[in-house]
């Protein structure tokens, strides 16, 4: 469908596609998906008829020349105006790739990434239970399989994988024993929690290590840019201080 296909008339003031379009885009994403539908496009395009509607009403009736809507038509104009010469004055800001290396050989010790586990496992309530399932994991019952059977919790739906996690996400005996397994080791005795007893799988370990350049040049590279924007912000706002006269009361 094209932007500019015209989908109304109001006493020959028209709207179009692009009218819906710009009311989606500026919206928030709840509302946005919302107003993608059919019903929520028409109801928009309802919204914009009645919108026309007052508004041919309004200078009937001459409100354009009330005196508080000229006071809140200067508000809005100078809030508007206002924000549009802090748009273009941050909107060209940018930093090269020397920068973004310099800050990273600067700052390395902000891109550690702590030591990590990847890890599944199997809950049950009860211990008994619990050794009755190593058993047969050890009779040759595969984990994900063993999970999916068993596990009373969410996860089993993928195997009991619990994905990579660091110290400090999981409960203390949780932690404690998939910290101390190998890659590939399944706990040779049930884990109590105040969740239940976990049979538990490490299947991945990862050492402590240092985020690549390349895995946080975006990160950086953000950060830059909003630092000397604000600079540039602050910058301006002293020079315009100096240039205008500004008197606070008490």
């Amino acid at each position: 469908m094209s932007e500019d296909k015209v989908l109304a008339q109001v006493n020959g003031e028209v709207i179009t596609e692009e009218d819906i379009e710009m009311v989606i885009k500026n919206a928030n994403p709840q509302q946005a998906q919302q107003l993608h539908t059919e019903q929520g496009r028409q109801r928009l395009l309802d919204q914009l008829i009645n919108q026309k509607l007052f508004y041919l009403d309004a200078l009937e009736q001459g409100l354009e020349d009330n005196q508080e809507f000229k006071e809140s038509l200067e508000r809005v104009q100078n809030n508007l105006l206002s924000q549009f010469a802090i748009k273009n004055l941050l909107e060209n800001v940018a930093v090269d790739d020397s920068e973004i290396e310099e800050f990273y050989n600067q700052n390395k010790d902000r891109f550690k990434k702590p030591e990590s586990v990847q890890a599944s496992h199997i809950l049950v309530k009860e211990e008994e239970k619990a050794e009755e399932i190593l058993n047969e994991l050890k009779e040759g019952l595969a984990f994900a399989e063993a999970a999916k059977k068993y596990s009373t919790c969410p996860s089993k739906d993928r195997g009991g994988d619990l994905g990579d996690f660091t110290r400090g996400k999981m409960v203390p005996e949780f932690e404690q024993a998939a910290f101390a397994m190998e890659e590939g080791e399944v706990s040779s005795e049930p884990v109590k929690t105040q969740f239940g007893y976990h049979i538990i799988k490490v299947t991945a370990k990862n050492e402590a290590a240092s985020s690549s350049l390349e895995e946080v040049r975006a990160q950086i590279e953000q950060q830059l840019v909003s630092m000397k924007q604000n600079q540039l912000y602050q910058g301006k706002t002293e020079e315009l201080k100096g240039k205008y006269t500004v008197t606070i009361n008490d």
